[in-house]
């Protein structure tokens, strides 16, 4: 590891860890452990199969953006293994550069790999931010008067403009390695049958995300309003996606506890919530490593 990664490895891991320690020095830690058993196995592993399901429908989004000679099963067990590398070696390998490598392997173009992985990923966070936009008008009461009324237009704005710079003006053609797959995108407009299935998977995926929280908050004896979840996780999400963190932790824990606590839940059960959406996940990344073990020992081809 060269010295700029080990140092920003660091420094991810020194904001999770204050972050992480700002909320539970105000946290009752015994009634949130009692809070996180209370969950049970039954509404735990529902999550988690519910984390596995949307990377199954990932992986038919990920097959809309690509070749057809890339089978849905061949992505699903990329899909795995990149949740798995990243659970388990988070800040160090990312889920989206193993992804890379073993789709490069067949496609043999890394350009077309790396912007089937942009797409992907994108077109899933504008499902993300369409979902959390529709429920602001619903959600607004619940938060107004206070500083984090206007977070969700905030990010859907700032997201707005950041997609026109990028795919209007393509700032990003100065950039060698960005540059490369502009070409992708321009086929990729003209499908705009594509684009649109695409989205509609990715709001599927966004939802069955959400009821993993709602069915471990209901099995907490939390009952928190539909459309705050749709709000408040999409800027949840945004926020443990900007690396500054290890898998958003200590990040994920602060959001839950202010943005949940404006409509009265308490830190106990914020924090409860988030670990416990975290590790139904971590689990659910565990077949990752399975599909993991068969890749490494699988022949080189050239299709699947």
């Amino acid at each position: 590891m060269s010295r700029n990664k080990f140092l920003l490895l660091a420094l991810k891991l020194l904001v999770s860890a204050g972050s992480l320690y700002l909320v539970l020095v105000e946290t009752n830690v015994s009634q949130m452990v009692a809070t996180i058993r209370a969950i049970g196995p039954v509404a735990f592993f529902s999550a988690s199969g519910l984390y596995i399901l949307s990377q199954l429908g990932s992986s038919f989004r990920w097959k809309l953006l690509l070749p057809e000679r890339f089978t849905v099963r061949r992505l699903f067990s990329l899909y795995m293994i990149g949740s798995f590398f990243s659970s388990f070696l988070p800040g160090v390998i990312g889920g989206d550069a193993v992804k890379a490598y073993y789709l490069n392997k067949d496609a043999r173009k890394l350009s077309l790999t790396v912007a089937s992985i942009f797409m992907d990923r994108y077109l899933g966070y504008v499902s993300l931010i369409l979902l959390g936009m529709c429920a602001f008008p619903f959600a607004y009461h619940y938060v107004s008067g206070s500083l984090y009324q206007w977070v969700m237009p905030g990010i859907f704005i700032l997201f707005v403009v950041g997609s026109l710079l990028f795919f209007g003006l393509q700032i990003g053609r100065r950039f060698r390695t960005v540059s490369e797959f502009y070409e992708y995108f321009v086929v990729l407009k003209g499908r705009k049958g594509v684009i649109v299935k695409a989205v509609l998977i990715s709001m599927v995926i966004q939802v069955m995300g959400f009821m993993a929280v709602v069915i471990l908050s209901s099995a907490m004896g939390e009952h928190i309003p539909l459309q705050m979840m749709f709000m408040f996780l999409p800027i949840i999400i945004t926020l443990t996606t900007i690396p500054i963190s290890i898998s958003g932790i200590g990040v994920r824990e602060g959001a839950f506890v202010v943005l949940f606590g404006l409509i009265g839940i308490s830190r106990e059960a914020a924090t409860s919530l988030s670990l416990a959406w975290f590790f139904s996940s971590f689990v659910g990344s565990l077949p990752g490593f399975a599909f993991y073990i068969r890749h490494s020992h699988k022949p080189e081809v050239k299709g699947s």
